[in-house]
């Protein structure tokens, strides 16, 4: 059985808002098994009057979900406006109502703001900022329903109350730091001397028996890892191509996300190349080689979009080449790496500790920060990045601009001979050190010279963009040319490249 939900609003305010939620809903790999969504703009055009048919589908429905905003919306001949004669049907059907009020800035038509005070002497409302905000909202409303009528045992990581976390567990100076950050970064609406109970209450991070969620101690926790020791995070440092020793730095952080996400990302800036510029009024600029932007989403994405409820810790891991972020679990449903690359909707694995990290200025909304870490990469002229989805694990891959000049890397010759020997010498100590996705490309030109790009593409799991970097790379490297016509011709080294 699915529980069917009427999403009742003014459709013109909350055009957008309903579409996406109700597919939302409809996605959602726990909500899609337990609930169908109604909206009445998806019926087709019939000759029974719309009134007729939303009052009978409020009638059918199981969960009546009110949206309301700042609009009262056009009114019958008895000055009653749509979403009010829905409303007052589900009352009158005793129907389960969940409502929800848009808190963002405007001004509020006072026939609203008369229906919205007679609703809230009826049922709980929740306001909301934003469709991000709404949704997390409802999510966390209608997963409560499931574990009343007891057909789920066990809610979300974020929304579950499993680890037992209590107030005294909390460290209300980091509340308060937070509710400081959150005014300032999102107007979040809570005085600066909200009581902890009231930051929590507004977070959805406590229910109405006072049991505490597990995200809450992620947040605010004085000892999180005491709750969850994998949610630690893991940073190395390595001077060669891939995880061996020795390891030039290596650290176990632990703390709260924000703590976590700082702490790795100072790390990260900390071993990389950088160059002082000009000084402008007395203080010096410094670029790096990669953009701390860049490093810094990659990092807090890994953290907040994790699967707490994995053994393994997120891993920040530096090569000469490349920072390469990995955390464990793979991508939500209906997401793929292509949709990464693109702006795409919001859908994170952990609601509740997304909506925190969002206001207090960690991550952005509407599935902005993938986008914003290839823009960080486009313009330091980095190519763009590589996203690996596995059952196992998430990574992205940043790479750096590779010059050489990494300790560990030996760039001159081990033998000395004639001026020939040298220069096959310093070519076969150039093909071994090569970066990973460098030598994985000159691997599939040496095996299939003839291949095009798509193919080579194909052959290393890259896309074609992170195939053309590294051809660039081996054209300057090694010589690299192709010779002959684009259908037939074949790739030659310049130098003594093959094998």
């Amino acid at each position: 059985m699915k529980y069917r939900i009427f999403i009742s609003s003014v459709q013109r305010e909350f055009a957008k808002e309903r579409k996406a939620l109700a597919e939302y809903l409809r996605k959602d790999a726990i909500l899609g098994r337990f609930f169908e969504v109604f909206l009445f703009e998806e019926v087709p055009a019939q000759e029974r009057k719309a009134d007729g048919v939303y009052l009978a589908e409020v009638d059918d429905c199981d969960i009546y979900l009110g949206i309301f905003g700042h609009t009262y919306g056009n009114v019958d001949s008895r000055g009653v406006s749509a979403t009010e004669r829905e409303y007052r049907r589900a009352a009158a059907r005793h129907k389960y109502r969940i409502c929800f009020v848009d808190k963002s800035a405007g001004e509020t038509d006072q026939r609203e703001a008369a229906f919205i005070s007679r609703v809230n002497d009826d049922v709980v409302r929740k306001g909301f900022v934003g469709y991000d905000d709404l949704r997390t909202a409802v999510y966390a409303a209608l997963a409560k329903h499931l574990e009343d009528k007891g057909l789920i045992n066990v809610l979300p990581f974020d929304a579950a109350k499993t680890a037992g976390v209590e107030l005294k567990h909390l460290n209300f100076s980091k509340m308060r730091a937070f509710v400081r950050d959150a005014r300032e970064k999102r107007g979040f609406k809570l005085p600066l001397n909200a009581k902890p109970m009231d930051v929590l209450t507004a977070l959805d991070l406590v229910d109405d028996k006072g049991q505490i969620a597990n995200s809450a101690a992620l947040l605010f926790g004085k000892r999180p890892q005491h709750f969850f020791r994998p949610s630690e995070v893991k940073c190395a440092w390595f001077l060669t191509y891939k995880v061996a020793k020795p390891i030039a730095d290596f650290k176990v952080f632990e703390g709260d996300v924000f703590e976590l996400a700082d702490q790795a990302r100072d790390f990260v800036m900390s071993h990389l190349s950088r160059r002082i510029g000009e000084h402008f009024h007395g203080a010096a600029e410094t670029t790096y080689d990669l953009p701390e932007r860049a490093v810094f989403e990659a990092i807090v994405n890994a953290i907040c979009h994790r699967d707490y409820t994995s053994n393994a810790s997120v891993q920040v891991m530096l090569f000469p080449d490349r920072l390469e972020v990995t955390n464990p679990g793979p991508l939500p449903k209906g997401m793929t790496v292509a949709k990464l690359k693109r702006r795409h909707k919001s859908m994170p694995v952990n609601p509740l500790l997304a909506q925190a990290m969002y206001l207090r200025g960690y991550i952005e909304r509407v599935g902005s920060g993938t986008g914003d870490i290839i823009e960080s990469c486009r313009e330091k002229g980095l190519p763009p990045p590589i996203w690996e989805n596995e059952d196992d694990g998430f990574t992205v891959t940043l790479r750096r601009v590779d010059n050489g000049s990494s300790k560990g890397r030996p760039l001159q010759p081990t033998r000395k001979t004639t001026p020939e020997t040298t220069i096959e010498t310093t070519i076969e100590t150039t093909i071994e050190n090569l970066g990973v996705g460098t030598r994985a490309v000159y691997d599939a030109l040496v095996t299939s010279p003839t291949s095009n790009l798509e193919q080579i593409a194909e052959k290393t799991g890259m896309t074609k963009d992170g195939v053309f970097y590294h051809v660039k790379v081996l054209r300057k490297e090694l010589g690299l040319r192709h010779e002959g016509s684009t259908k037939r011709g074949r790739w030659v080294f310049g130098r003594k490249g093959g094998r």
